[in-house]
Protein backbone atom coordinates (compact mmCIF):
# COMPACT_ATOMS: atom_id res chain seq x y z
CA UNK A 1 0.00 0.00 0.00
CA UNK A 2 1.14 3.50 -0.93
CA UNK A 3 2.72 5.03 1.97
CA UNK A 4 0.24 7.80 3.48
CA UNK A 5 1.97 9.38 6.16
CA UNK A 6 0.57 9.87 10.04
CA UNK A 7 -3.08 9.11 9.30
CA UNK A 8 -3.43 11.54 6.53
CA UNK A 9 -5.09 8.79 4.05
CA UNK A 10 -6.75 6.38 6.46
CA UNK A 11 -9.61 6.00 4.07
CA UNK A 12 -7.42 4.12 1.37
CA UNK A 13 -8.58 1.04 0.43
CA UNK A 14 -5.98 -1.78 -1.25
CA UNK A 15 -7.20 -4.05 -4.27
CA UNK A 16 -5.89 -6.70 -6.26
CA UNK A 17 -4.62 -4.66 -9.20
CA UNK A 18 -2.68 -2.58 -6.94
CA UNK A 19 -4.76 0.66 -6.72
CA UNK A 20 -5.63 2.71 -3.45
CA UNK A 21 -9.02 4.10 -4.42
CA UNK A 22 -10.42 6.97 -1.97
CA UNK A 23 -13.88 7.88 -1.41
CA UNK A 24 -14.18 6.45 -5.13
CA UNK A 25 -13.05 9.04 -6.87
CA UNK A 26 -9.43 9.91 -6.74
CA UNK A 27 -6.80 7.20 -7.33
CA UNK A 28 -3.77 6.32 -6.28
CA UNK A 29 -1.54 3.81 -7.50
CA UNK A 30 2.36 3.16 -8.81
CA UNK A 31 1.08 0.06 -11.48
CA UNK A 32 2.70 1.29 -15.10
CA UNK A 33 4.64 3.33 -13.85
CA UNK A 34 8.69 3.35 -15.31
CA UNK A 35 11.17 1.40 -13.44
CA UNK A 36 13.42 4.54 -13.20
CA UNK A 37 10.41 6.37 -10.67
CA UNK A 38 10.58 2.66 -8.43
CA UNK A 39 13.26 4.71 -6.01
CA UNK A 40 10.90 7.65 -5.59
CA UNK A 41 7.83 4.94 -4.80
CA UNK A 42 10.24 3.66 -2.12
CA UNK A 43 11.31 6.94 -0.53
CA UNK A 44 7.89 7.82 -0.05
CA UNK A 45 6.72 4.47 1.51
CA UNK A 46 9.73 5.07 3.82
CA UNK A 47 10.37 8.55 4.68
CA UNK A 48 9.77 10.12 8.25
CA UNK A 49 8.22 13.87 8.49
CA UNK A 50 11.29 14.64 10.11
CA UNK A 51 13.69 13.26 7.74
CA UNK A 52 12.26 15.47 5.53
CA UNK A 53 12.32 18.86 7.01
CA UNK A 54 12.49 20.23 11.03
CA UNK A 55 9.43 22.26 10.09
CA UNK A 56 6.34 20.19 10.59
CA UNK A 57 2.77 21.03 11.50
CA UNK A 58 1.79 22.29 14.48
CA UNK A 59 0.36 20.11 16.91
CA UNK A 60 -2.18 22.75 17.33
CA UNK A 61 -3.53 21.94 14.17
CA UNK A 62 -2.94 26.02 13.08
CA UNK A 63 -2.35 26.61 9.45
CA UNK A 64 -3.03 26.74 6.29
CA UNK A 65 -3.83 23.85 4.42
CA UNK A 66 -2.62 23.69 0.84
CA UNK A 67 -0.80 21.27 -1.68
CA UNK A 68 1.55 20.92 -4.58
CA UNK A 69 2.22 18.69 -6.89
CA UNK A 70 6.04 17.09 -7.62
CA UNK A 71 5.37 15.89 -11.13
CA UNK A 72 7.79 13.87 -12.87
CA UNK A 73 7.96 13.46 -16.36
CA UNK A 74 10.35 12.35 -19.20
CA UNK A 75 11.34 14.71 -21.88
CA UNK A 76 14.62 14.97 -24.13
CA UNK A 77 17.53 14.32 -21.55
CA UNK A 78 15.28 11.65 -19.54
CA UNK A 79 13.52 12.15 -16.15
CA UNK A 80 12.07 15.23 -15.46
CA UNK A 81 10.29 17.57 -13.03
CA UNK A 82 7.85 20.41 -13.90
CA UNK A 83 8.38 24.37 -11.96
CA UNK A 84 6.74 27.49 -12.49
CA UNK A 85 8.37 30.89 -11.52
CA UNK A 86 6.34 33.45 -9.53
CA UNK A 87 5.36 36.86 -10.89
CA UNK A 88 8.34 39.13 -9.72
CA UNK A 89 5.80 41.87 -8.64
CA UNK A 90 3.68 39.49 -6.20
CA UNK A 91 3.63 40.57 -2.61
CA UNK A 92 5.51 37.60 -1.49
CA UNK A 93 7.87 35.12 -2.93
CA UNK A 94 8.13 37.16 -6.11
CA UNK A 95 10.17 35.51 -8.84
CA UNK A 96 10.87 32.18 -6.76
CA UNK A 97 10.23 29.13 -8.54
CA UNK A 98 8.14 26.65 -7.33
CA UNK A 99 5.74 23.59 -7.54
CA UNK A 100 2.69 24.04 -8.85
CA UNK A 101 0.22 23.98 -6.00
CA UNK A 102 -2.21 26.38 -3.24
CA UNK A 103 -4.24 26.53 -0.49
CA UNK A 104 -7.27 23.76 -0.65
CA UNK A 105 -10.52 25.10 -1.49
CA UNK A 106 -13.73 23.57 0.19
CA UNK A 107 -14.72 21.76 -2.84
CA UNK A 108 -11.35 20.32 -2.80
CA UNK A 109 -12.67 17.70 0.26
CA UNK A 110 -11.29 16.90 3.60
CA UNK A 111 -7.76 17.92 4.23
CA UNK A 112 -7.45 15.09 6.03
CA UNK A 113 -8.03 12.12 3.49
CA UNK A 114 -8.33 13.75 -0.69
CA UNK A 115 -8.45 17.31 -0.47
CA UNK A 116 -4.46 17.66 -1.08
CA UNK A 117 -4.59 15.52 -4.17
CA UNK A 118 -7.70 17.61 -5.45
CA UNK A 119 -5.77 20.49 -4.88
CA UNK A 120 -2.62 19.57 -6.29
CA UNK A 121 -4.16 18.92 -10.07
CA UNK A 122 -6.55 21.77 -9.46
CA UNK A 123 -4.05 24.41 -9.25
CA UNK A 124 -1.91 22.49 -11.49
CA UNK A 125 -4.42 23.08 -13.49
CA UNK A 126 -5.09 26.51 -12.90
CA UNK A 127 -1.21 27.95 -12.93
CA UNK A 128 -0.08 26.00 -15.92
CA UNK A 129 -2.77 24.77 -18.40
CA UNK A 130 -1.84 21.01 -16.87
CA UNK A 131 -4.45 18.71 -18.15
CA UNK A 132 -4.78 16.54 -15.03
CA UNK A 133 -6.41 13.84 -17.05
CA UNK A 134 -2.63 12.60 -18.11
CA UNK A 135 -1.30 12.69 -14.48
CA UNK A 136 -1.11 9.62 -12.56
CA UNK A 137 -0.74 10.04 -8.77
CA UNK A 138 1.13 7.71 -7.19
CA UNK A 139 1.90 8.51 -3.66
CA UNK A 140 2.59 11.61 -1.41
CA UNK A 141 5.01 12.81 1.62
CA UNK A 142 4.31 13.66 4.65
CA UNK A 143 2.75 17.32 5.62
CA UNK A 144 5.20 19.64 6.22
CA UNK A 145 5.00 23.33 7.43
CA UNK A 146 6.18 26.87 6.03
CA UNK A 147 6.78 29.26 9.28
CA UNK A 148 6.63 32.54 6.85
CA UNK A 149 3.26 31.81 5.75
CA UNK A 150 1.60 29.29 7.95
CA UNK A 151 1.15 26.72 5.11
CA UNK A 152 0.46 23.14 6.08
CA UNK A 153 1.92 21.76 2.67
CA UNK A 154 0.78 18.10 1.54
CA UNK A 155 3.55 17.34 -1.31
CA UNK A 156 1.57 14.90 -3.97
CA UNK A 157 3.87 12.95 -6.09
CA UNK A 158 2.58 12.57 -9.92
CA UNK A 159 4.09 11.01 -12.69
CA UNK A 160 2.78 13.08 -16.33
CA UNK A 161 1.70 9.58 -18.23
CA UNK A 162 0.46 11.79 -20.48
CA UNK A 163 2.09 15.27 -21.36
CA UNK A 164 -0.01 17.91 -22.25
CA UNK A 165 0.86 21.46 -22.99
CA UNK A 166 1.67 23.93 -20.21
CA UNK A 167 2.47 27.57 -19.98
CA UNK A 168 1.78 30.74 -17.39
CA UNK A 169 -1.94 30.60 -17.50
CA UNK A 170 -2.16 34.15 -15.60
CA UNK A 171 0.98 36.73 -16.20
CA UNK A 172 -0.03 38.41 -12.93
CA UNK A 173 0.54 35.18 -10.91
CA UNK A 174 3.39 33.12 -12.88
CA UNK A 175 5.89 34.44 -14.73
CA UNK A 176 6.84 31.45 -16.93
CA UNK A 177 6.24 27.70 -16.43
CA UNK A 178 9.50 25.16 -17.11
CA UNK A 179 10.88 21.67 -16.82
CA UNK A 180 13.87 20.81 -15.26
CA UNK A 181 15.97 17.33 -15.95
CA UNK A 182 16.94 15.38 -13.27
CA UNK A 183 20.24 15.03 -14.24
CA UNK A 184 20.92 18.55 -13.82
CA UNK A 185 18.99 18.77 -10.52
CA UNK A 186 22.36 16.11 -9.33
CA UNK A 187 24.54 17.71 -11.46
CA UNK A 188 27.17 19.25 -8.30
CA UNK A 189 27.65 22.00 -10.51
CA UNK A 190 24.49 23.79 -10.48
CA UNK A 191 24.12 22.52 -6.51
CA UNK A 192 24.69 25.47 -3.77
CA UNK A 193 23.68 26.75 -0.41
CA UNK A 194 21.02 29.80 -0.31
CA UNK A 195 22.19 32.33 2.43
CA UNK A 196 19.26 34.31 3.50
CA UNK A 197 20.33 38.05 5.12
CA UNK A 198 18.04 36.66 8.62
CA UNK A 199 21.32 33.53 8.43
CA UNK A 200 19.30 30.71 7.83
CA UNK A 201 20.62 28.48 5.11
CA UNK A 202 19.03 25.47 2.44
CA UNK A 203 20.03 23.97 -0.47
CA UNK A 204 19.52 25.73 -3.89
CA UNK A 205 19.61 24.48 -7.43
CA UNK A 206 20.99 26.97 -10.47
CA UNK A 207 19.24 25.30 -13.48
CA UNK A 208 17.03 26.54 -16.10
CA UNK A 209 18.44 30.50 -15.83
CA UNK A 210 16.54 30.59 -12.27
CA UNK A 211 18.31 30.19 -8.56
CA UNK A 212 15.36 27.49 -6.70
CA UNK A 213 15.73 27.56 -3.12
CA UNK A 214 13.69 27.90 -0.01
CA UNK A 215 10.74 25.19 0.46
CA UNK A 216 10.87 23.83 -3.02
CA UNK A 217 14.55 23.31 -3.33
CA UNK A 218 14.29 21.15 0.24
CA UNK A 219 11.75 18.83 -1.28
CA UNK A 220 13.47 17.92 -4.23
CA UNK A 221 16.78 17.85 -2.40
CA UNK A 222 15.41 15.08 0.20
CA UNK A 223 13.84 13.46 -3.00
CA UNK A 224 17.33 13.03 -4.22
CA UNK A 225 18.35 11.89 -1.37
CA UNK A 226 16.27 9.56 -0.24
CA UNK A 227 15.80 8.04 -3.44
CA UNK A 228 19.57 7.63 -3.71
CA UNK A 229 20.17 9.81 -6.89
CA UNK A 230 22.24 12.39 -5.00
CA UNK A 231 25.54 12.90 -6.04
CA UNK A 232 28.03 14.48 -3.32
CA UNK A 233 28.39 18.32 -4.29
CA UNK A 234 29.88 21.16 -2.79
CA UNK A 235 28.24 22.29 0.41
CA UNK A 236 30.38 24.95 1.02
CA UNK A 237 29.29 26.91 -1.97
CA UNK A 238 27.23 29.83 -0.98
CA UNK A 239 24.38 31.91 -3.57
CA UNK A 240 23.41 34.72 -1.19
CA UNK A 241 19.64 35.76 -1.02
CA UNK A 242 18.27 39.64 -0.87
CA UNK A 243 16.15 40.40 2.14
CA UNK A 244 13.11 40.63 -0.14
CA UNK A 245 13.66 36.92 -0.67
Amino acid sequence: MTRTGEDTYQRFEQHDDGKVIVDGDVVVTTEGLPDWLGPVVRAAETVEPHQLSRFLPPESGHGRQSAVLVLFGEGAKGPELLLMERAGTLRSHAGQPSFPGGALDPEDGDPATTGPLRAALREAEEETGLDPTGVQTFGVLPKLYIPVSSFVVTPVLGWWRTPSPVGAVDPAETARVFTVPVADLTDPANRATAVHPRGHAGPAFTVEGALVWGFTAGVIDRILHFAGWERPWDRTKEVPLDWHA
